[in-house]
């Protein structure tokens, strides 16, 4: 099933959702300073790709450094790759089909906004005692 979905996400909207998460990476590796943001990105992008069957997870003992390079993030592409998302949303849920899948893009927005403090994993290989922030 998860496969079926990804294949569904990928053509209506999960590719270009990708393709704009590594645009930003590419403009944020431009500058020396950004360099983790454009990781981050590019991390995001992999995941917009093809998210069925992955979790977000907080990583553990984030701080202060995390908090800073969200707000850095936000401010670069963090908001217009949000705004993607709902818009790839609203398209989506015109179909019954596409309900499913504009959820999931409502679902991606929180971690969209704010990467950093936060990992992606497989969902059959969720570390134990982690908290999942979502899982698709």
């Amino acid at each position: 099933m998860r496969t079926i979905l990804n294949v569904i996400w990928l053509l209506f909207g999960g590719i270009w959702l990708a393709l704009g998460y590594y645009l930003v990476g590419i403009l944020a590796c431009v500058l020396i300073v950004t360099i983790p943001v454009g990781v981050a990105a590019f991390r995001m992008g992999s995941y917009a790709l093809w998210p069925f069957g992955k979790t977000v997870i907080d990583k553990p003992r984030t701080g202060v450094g995390s908090a800073l390079m969200n707000v850095i993030w936000f401010v670069i592409g963090g908001l217009p790759l949000a705004i993607g998302h709902l818009t790839t949303a609203a398209a989506q849920a015109i179909t019954i089909v596409g309900i499913p899948l504009a959820i999931a893009n409502v679902k991606m927005i929180p971690v969209t906004c704010f990467p950093f403090g936060k990992q992606i994993v497989d969902s059959r290989s969720v570390p134990t005692g982690a908290t999942p922030v979502f899982s698709l």
